[in-house]
């Protein structure tokens, strides 16, 4: 008949500074401070290398909205005008008028108020005739942003 064999915890006595004496089993110590070291030192190697495709993802994700932005936009002030035979006077007239549900938030500035509105190329006609993004600064692909 075999019996099971129970492992013994080897214990270490400590010392605290009063005299007292403790017993700590050996698989309750703590980690050491360089063993601490190199978990951090790999931990940074890793987000340095992570990090910079996060953030140069997340400005992908931006510019894709903000064309997705400009697009319906830009096809809400074409309905517009095939429907009523003018330019909306301003972007909150496609709203009113339910062309759009609400006016988009420019992804790069964070508002709904940053927008510019384009004013037709024919000087007879007013109203909203293109949209660009309020935003100055560069694209990933070199271009600007008010030009899109």
């Amino acid at each position: 008949m075999c019996f099971p064999v129970q492992k013994r915890s080897v214990q270490t006595v400590k010392s605290i500074a009063n005299g007292d004496k403790v017993w700590i089993n050996k698989s309750q110590r703590g980690f050491t401070l360089i063993e601490l070291l190199v978990v951090m030192a790999i931990i940074a190697t890793l987000l340095s290398m992570v990090a910079p495709r996060y953030f140069h993802s997340i400005d992908k994700a931006k510019e894709a909205v903000l064309r997705q932005d400009l697009a319906i936009m830009r096809d809400a002030i074409d309905q517009f005008y095939a429907d009523m035979g003018k330019y909306p006077a301003d972007l909150e007239e496609l709203v009113d008028r339910r062309y759009l549900r609400r006016i988009p938030v420019d992804p790069l500035t964070d508002s709904d108020a940053t927008w510019i509105a384009v004013p037709p190329m024919n000087e007879e006609e007013e109203g909203v005739y293109d949209v660009h993004s309020g935003y100055k600064g560069l694209a990933l692909d070199g271009s600007y942003y008010e030009e899109w």
